[in-house]
This record gives C-alpha cells, sequence and structure tokens, in this order.
C-alpha cells in the first residue's frame, strides 16, 4: 500500500512491536503499513465518525488483516482500556484536538504508553501538553509533502526542560536531515509575519489598541523566528 510521506514518517516514528492504538485512523493506512511490514504486531483503528471508519474497515478486509487489525468507533481515548495498546498515534488533527484527546485520559498516560503525535496546527501547544504531563521528545521531524510543512513528535515518559519559548514553536532539536526543510519554513514565515507587520503598521484606520497587541504579538513571532535560525546555523 502506498502512502503519503507525512505517513510513513509517523509509522516509522513507532518503536517496532508495539502494539498500537491509531487515534483518527480515516482510512486506516497507518496501522495496515504497520502490521503488513511486521513492524506492529496488533493494532486498533479507532475513530470518532462512523463513515472513516467503515472504510478503514474495508482497508483492512481487503488486505486479509482482520485478525491483527480490529476498529472502534471512539471519541479520541474514550473507548480504549488500558493495556491495549503500547503507542498511541494521534494524526492529521488540530493541536487543540490532540490535547483535549491527551487530558481527557490522562489516567492511560500514567501507563507510560510511547505517543506519536502529528498535530497540522498549534504545534507548541502540544510540546506544551507534553511537558505539563511529565513527557519528554525523544525525536522529532520536520518535513514537507506535497507543499506543505509537518512536525510528527515522538514522546515518552521523562522530564524535559525548553530554554525559550521558540523551543514550543519550533522544537528543541530536530534531526540533521531535517534542518533545510525547517530553515526554509521559518525563513518563509519570517518574511509573511514582516509583510503582514507593514501592513498593520499602515494602517491607521484601525484602533490603535487592537494595532500595538497584534503588532506586539508579530514581532514576538519574529523574534522566535531569529532565535531558532541562530540556532540552526549554530
Amino acid at each position: 500500500m502506498a502512502i503519503s510521506k507525512r505517513l510513513r514518517t509517523v509509522a516509522h516514528a513507532v518503536t517496532p512491536g508495539r502494539r498500537v492504538a491509531d487515534i483518527g485512523t480515516d482510512h486506516g493506512y497507518v496501522p495496515i503499513y504497520l502490521v503488513e511490514r511486521g513492524l506492529c504486531p496488533k493494532a486498533i483503528a479507532m475513530d470518532v465518525n462512523p463513515g472513516p471508519l467503515e472504510r478503514a474497515s474495508a482497508h483492512i478486509q481487503e488486505k486479509g488483516l482482520e485478525d491483527r487489525i480490529s476498529t472502534r468507533l471512539s471519541d479520541g481515548l474514550e473507548k480504549l482500556d488500558h493495556d491495549e495498546a503500547d503507542t498511541f498515534i494521534l494524526s492529521g488533527m488540530g493541536g487543540e484536538l490532540i490535547c483535549r484527546i491527551l487530558r481527557d485520559r490522562k489516567d492511560l498516560l500514567a501507563d507510560g504508553p510511547e505517543l506519536v503525535l502529528q498535530p497540522q496546527s498549534e504545534w507548541f501547544k502540544v510540546r506544551h501538553i507534553l511537558h505539563e504531563m511529565d513527557y519528554r521528545i525523544e525525536r522529532e521531524w520536520f518535513l514537507k509533502d506535497e507543499g506543505k510543512y509537518y512536525v510528527v513528535l515522538k514522546a515518552v515518559p521523562g522530564r524535559q526542560s525548553f530554554s525559550s519559548e521558540a523551543d514550543y514553536y519550533y522544537g528543541s532539536f530536530v534531526q540533521e536531515e531535517c534542518s533545510p526543510v525547517l530553515e526554509e519554513y521559518l525563513l518563509r514565515e519570517e518574511e509573511k509575519n514582516k509583510e503582514i507587520l507593514l501592513r498593520i503598521r499602515n494602517n491607521v484606520r484601525e484602533g490603535r489598541s487592537l494595532r500595538m497587541e497584534r503588532i506586539k504579538e508579530l514581532e514576538e513571532s519574529v523574534c522566535r523566528i531569529r532565535q531558532r535560525l541562530e540556532k540552526l546555523k549554530g
């Protein structure tokens, strides 16, 4: 089964031999990929919507993997029991939703599962909640797939310290091979923020207090970007 670069990165972030719960499985591509290649002995494909879960079930049946991949209708981790999975995958959803799902089942995190997270937005919120829940990022990937940028985080129980807010936004470390992609993204974001800053400063019709608040936010964003670019260049 051919899957996207994003989903391959998510799949290979899983430690081989782990039982997987794929939350928001959609078509079930990641658990199928893992089980077919012998990287995962057993998986649960979970989704909150019946439609995607039915498609996942059909794909699993096509591959003859019903004995190793089960499907479950569930809002996040709600229907997952203790000791059913060693790795939780949450990918292709917003950062705020990932945070909500993890907060809703803190009891499962007390078991110490490996987490593989691929937030589509608000990456900094996901790093914050990992810190809050005593998880450390063991490895992270920054990639570009079909013109879009993605971050994948692999986290395990443990404490982690960050030197600045920029670490929450853009990571405290990235594998060397991903640095050019991250640098490209940061330079693009810096240019975009500077263009917005210029427009806001020239927009005298907007209320002064709102304008100054937005200017401050954008200036802080540019500062974080510069900090990370300097770290990348070493």
